[in-house]
């Protein structure tokens, strides 16, 4: 297990990303790859998820950012 912050959810994921800036096309596939995956997600969300401790659409409050 690493101690390294899982970044692709966070700053490379075009769905993810543009879903929390409030892009209603990216919101809408994300909510279809919640549906799918779960409520964590893909991959990505999840490790994002079990580091932060928020699904991928959902900000991280500045106190969970390490």
């Amino acid at each position: 297990m690493t101690d390294k912050a899982p970044v692709f959810c966070e700053k490379y994921c075009i769905v993810c990303r543009g879903a929390r800036a409030g892009n209603p096309i990216c919101k809408a596939i994300q909510n279809l790859e919640l549906k799918i995956f779960g409520k964590e997600g893909c991959i990505w969300g999840k490790a994002r998820t079990r580091y932060y401790g928020v699904t991928p659409d959902q900000e991280i409050h500045p106190e969970k950012k390490k």
